[in-house]
């Protein structure tokens, strides 16, 4: 059974999660020669106040533009 952890931080939608492991689990069964049932696929989230990059909070940031 291939199980697939993605680490994001949090904040995106249920379509987009939706959309994400349905792409993972056609990557699986595609790459891997599984049937769909047999993926699983994890999303772990982080709150931007609990996540950093270069020792700045991804809260702290200034949003890309």
């Amino acid at each position: 059974m291939p199980e697939v952890v993605v680490y994001a931080l949090g904040g995106r939608s249920v379509d987009q999660k939706r959309a994400l492991v349905k792409d993972i689990t056609n990557a699986e069964v595609k790459n891997y020669s599984v049937e769909p049932g047999a993926v699983v696929v994890t999303i772990v989230e982080s709150a931007k106040e609990d996540k950093a990059k270069g020792g700045v909070l991804f809260s702290e940031m200034a949003p890309k533009k």
